[in-house]
């Protein structure tokens, strides 16, 4: 069963994140990840949740997204984010 990355980020170091940017796809790709959404218009219409910057990343398996984010790979990527935004990010299996 597929599993989802989903995350709704506020950069505040721009800089930074473009460096976040350029290094995350390969961890991803490492874990068998494909990014289905990264930044791109949101149109909000219910609820008032109006994401800064919405990503889904589509693993899988929850175990496969759960090694990615975990892993040694994606820490140093991880840091920069960390540093460089704040974010709400949830796993979650798809069907």
């Amino acid at each position: 069963m597929p599993a989802y990355l989903i995350a709704d980020i506020e950069i505040h170091d721009a800089v930074a994140y473009e460096e976040y940017k350029r290094i995350v796809p390969e961890s991803v790709a490492r874990h068998g990840g494909r990014f289905l959404i990264r930044g791109g218009a949101v149109d909000s219409k219910e609820g008032g949740w109006n994401p800064r910057r919405l990503t889904v990343i589509e693993f899988p398996t929850m175990e496969q997204a759960r090694r990615f984010y975990d892993s040694p790979e994606y820490a140093p990527a991880l840091a920069i984010r960390l540093k460089a935004s704040n974010a709400r990010l949830v796993l979650a299996d798809g069907v």
